[in-house]
């Protein structure tokens, strides 16, 4: 079973955060992730957490779709908090581990009230002006697209191989964790460039 991720988990609502367009919705996520990151500060920081969090509740995000969200990168969180720690003092570590909890917050509120559909119109039309200088924009809005589905795809092809592992009591081997998952990783990158040839997408 599918899980979900912070990418494509759309959940319809009524809100104004599903009102607002996607293209003026995607502004105001990269305005927002700029200011984040520009903050300096451990509690600057907890405080954009907290408005990220206090967003997400506003658009009815469930909290269960927040955590799936970021349970991914919570070990990479963990590692980075603890190296900043060791390495830069406390303050700085609060500080990196909230900013980048606060931009995950972001990124599955963005996509939990953003239809996926809606997202790619709005990238075409905003690419537009820059058809003149040879940039094609449906298919920046079709790499955009394949790196949505691929992102969940790998995630549930890690979740899978790592249940196989365990199954057989090598869930700590590395051999048996990697090995399967980078052969069907490249498998489903192939079937899916075999897809889009067939379609006849990228011959030109």
């Amino acid at each position: 079973m599918r899980r979900s991720l912070p990418l494509g988990i759309y959940r319809p609502g009524s809100t104004i955060w599903h009102r607002i367009p996607a293209g003026p919705k995607l502004g105001l996520v990269v305005l927002a992730s700029i200011a984040v990151v520009a903050l300096r500060g451990p509690w600057p920081c907890v405080a954009a957490l907290g408005v990220a969090l206090g967003i997400s509740l506003w658009a009815r995000v469930p909290p269960q779709v927040v955590w799936r969200g970021l349970r991914p990168f919570l070990l990479v969180v963990a590692i980075l908090g603890a190296f900043q720690w060791w390495q830069r003092g406390w303050p700085v570590a609060v500080e990196v581990v909230a900013t980048t909890v606060a931009l995950v917050v972001v990124a599955t509120t963005f996509t939990a009230t953003t239809p996926t559909d809606r997202l790619l119109d709005a990238i075409v039309r905003g690419l537009g002006p820059f058809r003149r200088i040879g940039v094609r924009p449906e298919k920046v809005a079709l790499a955009f697209s394949l790196m949505i589905t691929a992102i969940p795809a790998i995630f549930e092809i890690a979740h899978e191989t790592r249940e196989a592992a365990k199954a057989r009591g090598l869930e700590r081997s590395v051999r048996a964790n990697l090995s399967p998952m980078a052969i069907r990783t490249v498998a489903h990158a192939y079937e899916t460039g075999a897809a889009l040839h067939a379609r006849g997408i990228g011959d030109d």
